[in-house]
């Protein structure tokens, strides 16, 4: 049994320390395009072309990933994989249909 709570806790630490690596290249990542977009590389060569909302583009899209990627982590909201259970009751038939296939094969020997 400390088995499965080790493992359970482990695969916590995973999923924080993956979360925690997503925030930090967010962020890097995002510094650098605001720097890149105020002008600082290019003197705004490039950047005075572009409409202001592109700056807003990639962070806030992101950021929701990032969000719901805290979500899962950290308030442990798992949704119910539908294909996970069908994969389990397939397999329960198949289980069933071979041990009736081998009751009724072996048995009567």
């Amino acid at each position: 049994m400390n088995s499965d709570k080790y493992e359970r806790a482990k695969k916590q630490v995973d999923l924080e320390r993956g979360w925690y690596t997503h925030f930090f290249i967010y962020l890097i990542i995002n510094i650098g395009l605001q720097l890149f977009y105020a002008g600082v590389f290019d003197d705004g060569y490039i950047t005075n072309h572009m409409p202001w909302w592109v700056r807003l583009t990639t962070p806030g899209i992101w950021g929701l990933n990032l969000l719901g990627h805290w979500v899962y982590v950290f308030k442990r909201l798992r949704f119910k994989n539908p294909l996970k259970k069908w994969e389990e009751r397939k397999i329960n038939e198949f289980l069933a249909l071979e041990e009736e296939d081998w009751d009724e094969n072996y048995s009567k020997k």
